[in-house]
């Protein structure tokens, strides 16, 4: 897979304030790639850099080739939606769709063409004489993303694009979206703060704090190997303990010694334990097992979540676990209940603080 889009050292101040640190990072071609974080951790203001919507401070952005940082944005081979979707309201579905063809000059038989086309893509053939308003956020999200293909962007980019919808349209249309991108085989870059829409979408996540890109991986890399705290905690929920190296493969926490699989780089460590690595065990005498007191547990469905606190040398630890419906319904697991669990070697993930 060749790379389609190279961003280099790229930084972005406002005044004093720094938006953006160094980011680097590829993008492959065809490859739908997210970049992720909260609110105010610079996200859309790269997105906007690449677009030539803002000005970077420094660095390079390489587009097929060819440099990219200095030109204005109609220079620049790419299609985006915005959150707002920003259609134009006085204009029917077609005649928004075809804009961004007609003000290139395309013959009315290549736009009647890729309309015909867009449109049957979109599943929305018998709205196009429709206007924005008549149609459902949904749709016209939908027809903004059409509106972007329609000149045959190498890039498009993705602001946000469900943010603004309810949860079951966007669980629809992030399937529509990541079907649609991979037919198409366009080189894709979306923004979202939402977590489930990255993991679900990307091929790869860019993972943002600060200005500065925390990790990059695939959603099973960010979700399994997590480098940092901030990546653990922000990518699904998990429990973050601190912890001391005792040998090569042991260390020290919640007051005893468990082995550990991960290579241990310092005395000082912070252990990331995903709720579901969290095992409840029947006999005390397993390896890694130690015991705690149900606080709280919250019914999910398939499975409920539980508040443990795990007392030690005068000190507490409260950790989040998933507890099976079928042993929550066994009265030895009940709020307040004494439990065993267990912690295999290969769960306890190593993360830098």
């Amino acid at each position: 897979m060749s790379e389609y889009l190279t961003v280099s050292n790229i930084s972005k101040s406002f005044g004093s304030f720094q938006a953006l640190k160094e980011a680097s990072f590829c993008v492959n071609e065809g490859e739908l790639v997210c970049i992720l974080g909260p609110s105010g951790c610079g996200k859309t203001t790269l997105l906007r850099v690449i677009a030539g919507l803002e000005e970077q401070s420094s660095g390079e952005i390489v587009q097929k080739g060819v440099t990219i940082s200095n030109l204005p944005p109609d220079q620049r081979d790419f299609g985006i939606v915005f959150q707002s979707y920003a259609l134009f309201p006085n204009l029917t579905i077609k005649k928004n769709i075809i804009f961004g063809l007609q003000t290139r000059k395309q013959s009315s038989e290549i736009i009647e063409n890729r309309l015909n086309e867009l449109l049957s893509l979109i599943g929305l053939e018998s709205h196009k004489n429709k206007y924005p308003a008549q149609l459902s956020g949904g749709e016209q999200q939908r027809v903004a993303l059409a509106r972007a293909l329609a000149p045959s962007p190498g890039l498009l980019l993705l602001d946000e694009p469900l943010s603004a919808l309810d949860a079951k349209v966007r669980q629809f249309l992030r399937l529509e979206i990541k079907n649609l991108q991979k037919k198409l085989g366009v080189t894709t870059i979306m923004v979202t703060h939402d977590q489930e829409e990255a993991l679900s979408m990307a091929d790869r996540i860019i993972l943002m704090n600060k200005g500065v890109i925390e990790q990059i991986g695939t959603p099973q890399e960010l979700y399994s190997k997590p480098d940092t705290s901030f990546t653990a905690d922000f990518i699904g929920k998990t429990n973050l303990i601190s912890a001391k190296k005792v040998s090569e493969n042991k260390i020290k926490m919640l007051g005893q010694e468990f082995n550990c699989s991960e290579p241990l780089m310092s005395e000082e460590i912070t252990v990331a334990i995903r709720p579901e690595d969290i095992k409840i065990s029947k006999q005390e005498s397993d390896p890694n097992t130690i015991q705690g007191r149900v606080l709280e547990i919250e019914f999910l469905g398939s499975y409920s979540i539980g508040q443990v606190e795990v007392q030690y040398n005068d000190q507490k630890e409260i950790l989040i676990c998933h507890l099976p419906i079928d042993n929550n319904e066994q009265s030895s697991i009940a709020k307040n209940s004494q439990i065993s669990f267990s912690l295999n070697p290969n769960s306890l993930k190593i993360v830098s603080s």
